[in-house]
């Protein structure tokens, strides 16, 4: 006898950012991840349109990792009913607390429409509930789900306590990958190999169509692009995202200005929720790679250096104006769509001796990809600022796999899989993906749309 589950693709489909995934068949209903649509006002504003199913009738939702996209709109489900459980690895938890109590304030920055009831739904009393529900798990600790259904989480490897998740129905297993790292990491263990009796798997496809540099590489862009900017006596930007790709520079310059690669200068961290974030990173020292754990132990404060300045307060932040060059500001959002970054493009933007370094991926419509893109003007509010500082990129930092990567992923898993569902990720990037998987590994593999219902039939 067959047993029919469905998975039906609320968000994540066909777009790299909104995972939100419901699965139905078993005893429980339960969701993967509930994050936040990004990068345009139109992805913005439908946030706020009603889920597509009743959120009182889920009972668990697990979170794969604590990135907004992913975890954003857990507390719209909270007010629009959900009481279950929610479920992570408890890094996955701290992290997610600092980073749902920052987003009120990103959402009320926005240029989208907002309902009106945004600040309740987004207040101390949901998030309080929120995580009074919010239950840890660690790595291949099984929670049962619910009869003859278990799940266990494994290291993504894409940030600190990021997880995939393997549910077990009587002996088959299916994956939800959530977001998988770009291992090696500068920081993190590399993406866990998954056991080789998966049957489905639904994977992200962020970079699906395309490959980073090597990684071998990227220290090298890095350290290029500061010295390059010290000798013009420029202002170097970089709009970096708060977890992991910010704890991940820090370590990096935390290297090469020690080590005498590059010289000392005034870098800010302007960003609290990176410094809060960053503050869990010393919490969990043994999520980390071995390397790392061991420069730790010998006494190495990885994530401090000479000339490094913590700007937490707006104070700080505009007083960072009247510090000489050369310097280096990492602030928020990584695509430039809000936070301080904007604040000093449109303070440096315009001088030929500046530089932004893009260190990721930017989504269609925001302004990182309008720059990246080679846009020679772009709106600031209402001020237009000519975009003349030299413009830099280096996506080996990127916390995704590439299309090599993604492949190699599936491949190691591929002896007993029948399907691959490709999402999480824009159109051209998923469908080159599933393509990719089909003729060179000879899995059947498909691109759900936004809204589609897969479904897979296991043994009963």
């Amino acid at each position: 006898m067959k047993k029919e589950i469905t998975i039906t693709c609320s968000g994540g489909a066909l777009s790299p950012t909104g995972a939100n995934f419901l699965v139905q068949g078993f005893e429980k209903t339960f969701l993967v991840d509930c994050g936040l649509l990004q990068g345009s006002k139109m992805a913005e504003e439908s946030n706020w349109k009603p889920f597509s199913y009743d959120p009182k009738q889920v009972d668990v939702l697990f979170v794969t990792h604590a990135h907004l996209d992913h975890i954003g709109l857990i507390p719209k489900l909270i007010f629009d009913g959900f009481s279950g459980k929610i479920v992570s690895t408890h890094a996955t938890k701290d992290i997610a607390k600092v980073m749902l109590e920052d987003t009120a304030s990103i959402l009320a920055n926005s240029e989208s429409g907002k309902p009106f009831h945004l600040e309740e739904m987004y207040s101390p009393k949901i998030l309080h509930k929120l995580f009074s529900l919010w239950k840890t798990v660690d790595y291949h600790e099984k929670y049962q789900v619910c009869k003859d259904l278990s799940v266990e989480a494994f290291d993504a490897g894409h940030v600190l306590g990021s997880s995939m998740f393997v549910f077990e129905y009587k002996q088959q297993k299916f994956v939800f990958t959530g977001d998988l790292g770009n291992s090696p990491s500068p920081l993190l263990k590399d993406t866990e190999k998954l056991p080789d009796d998966i049957e489905y798997m639904l994977i992200e496809s962020v970079y699906g169509d395309r490959n980073h540099e090597s990684k071998e590489g990227r220290r090298g862009i890095l350290k290029s692009v500061l010295l390059q900017n010290y000798h013009r006596g420029g202002v170097l930007m970089v709009p970096i995202f708060s977890l992991e790709r910010t704890q991940e520079f820090l370590y990096e310059f935390n290297e090469l200005i020690e080590s005498g690669e590059v010289p000392t200068m005034p870098v800010f961290l302007d960003s609290p929720l990176a410094i809060k974030v960053t503050q869990i990173f010393k919490k969990y020292t043994h999520l980390l790679k071995d390397t790392v754990q061991k420069d730790i132990m010998e006494g190495d404060n990885i994530f401090k250096f000479p000339g490094l300045k913590e700007t937490e307060t707006a104070q700080e932040s505009k007083s960072i104006v009247r510090k000489p060059n050369p310097k280096v500001i990492l602030a928020g959002a990584g695509m430039s769509t809000g936070g301080r970054i904007v604040h000093h493009e449109k303070e440096y933007l315009s001088d030929k001796n500046n530089t932004l370094l893009i260190t990721g991926f930017q989504t269609p419509s925001s302004l990182g990809r309008m720059i990246e893109e080679g846009a020679k003007t772009i709106l600031l509010g209402e001020q237009t600022i000519p975009v003349r500082a030299h413009i830099e990129a280096v996506k080996g930092y990127s916390g995704h796999k590439d299309s090599d990567g993604l492949v190699q992923f599936v491949s190691d898993s591929s002896k007993k899989l029948k399907k691959v569902f490709v999402a999480m990720g824009e159109m051209k990037s998923s469908l080159f993906l599933a393509q990719r998987i089909k003729e060179e590994l000879g899995v059947p593999s498909f691109v759900p749309q936004p809204g589609e219902v897969i479904k897979i039939s296991l043994n009963d």
